[in-house]
This record gives structure tokens, C-alpha cells and sequence, in this order.
């Protein structure tokens, strides 16, 4: 009878050690339902300050090693997710953002990727009158790899698959700007 019970209880263990992990944030990726990836936006933005990135990337977009960049997962395209976060952008009195586009977007052909016009055109609708800087992909990638040597970066992964889509929101201090840090430098300057 011991055995048995022995037995019973070694199996158990090899059963739970051999399991798949049911943990949905393996590797630092959650895939999140809307009302929830909608309000881990909204709190991680509430965290957020000058220096942090919040990315919305297409679905071929890599998992990044650092730590500092973590990666959720949704099922909506990326234009329903960029929407989103510039209406929190706005609310928000502690931010701002610059919005960076990869400069390959403005090339692709509608041949080597199908419904980039489309994209281009309802991305280009919800960022009108907003300053966006356009880049190589590769050259923002670099910036936030440096970025998220010192600060926290979100990669919101979509479920889009086109090429050179993503949107980076590198946030900025929402109640001082540029011309006023300039002004309080100088005045530091001068003492």
C-alpha cells in the first residue's frame, strides 16, 4: 500500500513539472481581451513619463530581449490601437508624445504588400495635424534599444501584416517643453 501511495505521489509530480505553462505572460507577452488591453494601456500610460515609448507594431514585429520592453499581444488591427492611444495621449496633463512612422511605410508597393494604401491612407486621417517624424526603421529601433537601456518601452503587438506599419509614441513631459527646459538652462547658465 505504501508504494502505491508513493507511487500515486511521484506521478502527480512528474505530471505537474511536465504540464504546459498555462501562464499567459510567458517571456514578458500577454495576449489580452479588448477591455483589457485597452486598460493596461490606459494604466501604463498613467505610469509613463518623459523618455518612455508605448510601440504599436504589426504582427511580424520581434520580441525584444530587454526586460524594460514589454510586449502584449492583441487581436485588433493597429489603427484601432494607434486611435486609442493618441485620445489617452491628449487626456493625459503629464504627457505628450512624438510620433514616429518608419520611412519605408511611404514606399512600399501595394504589389508587395497588399492593403498598405488603405493603411497609409486611414493612418494618415488619424494623425492629421499632428507633428509625425519620419525615420528608417532601422534608426528608431536603435534609439529604442538605447531608450530602454534606461526606461521602460510597451510594444503593443497587432494583429496586422504589413510591413513598416508600426508607430512609435516616444512620450515627453506634457506640462514643460523644449523652449522652457532651453530657458531654464540658460538662467543656470548665467548664475
Amino acid at each position: 500500500m505504501n508504494n502505491n501511495v508513493i507511487l500515486g505521489a511521484l506521478l502527480c509530480v512528474v505530471l505537474s513539472c511536465s504540464a504546459p505553462n498555462q501562464n499567459p505572460q510567458i517571456n514578458n507577452v500577454a495576449k489580452l481581451e479588448v477591455k483589457h488591453w485597452k486598460s493596461e494601456i490606459e494604466n501604463t500610460i498613467q505610469l509613463y513619463g518623459h523618455r518612455n515609448w508605448i510601440v504599436i507594431a504589426d504582427a511580424a514585429y520581434p520580441q525584444q530581449s530587454n526586460p524594460a520592453i514589454k510586449t502584449i499581444k492583441i487581436d485588433a488591427n493597429q489603427n484601432e490601437a494607434v486611435e486609442f492611444v493618441l485620445q489617452l495621449i491628449e487626456q493625459a496633463k503629464h504627457v505628450n508624445a512624438n510620433i514616429i512612422v518608419d520611412k519605408e511605410m511611404e514606399v512600399v508597393a501595394e504589389n508587395d504588400a497588399p492593403g498598405i494604401n488603405a493603411y497609409r491612407t486611414e493612418l494618415n486621417k488619424l494623425l492629421q495635424g499632428k507633428p509625425v517624424k519620419k525615420m528608417l526603421h532601422e534608426d528608431i529601433i536603435h534609439e529604442l534599444d538605447t531608450s530602454a537601456k534606461l526606461f521602460n518601452i510597451l510594444v503593443i503587438k497587432t494583429n496586422v501584416a504589413i510591413p513598416y506599419t508600426s508607430v512609435f509614441f516616444q512620450l515627453e513631459c506634457g506640462y514643460w517643453n523644449a523652449a522652457a527646459e532651453k530657458n531654464l538652462r540658460a538662467s543656470l547658465a548665467r548664475q
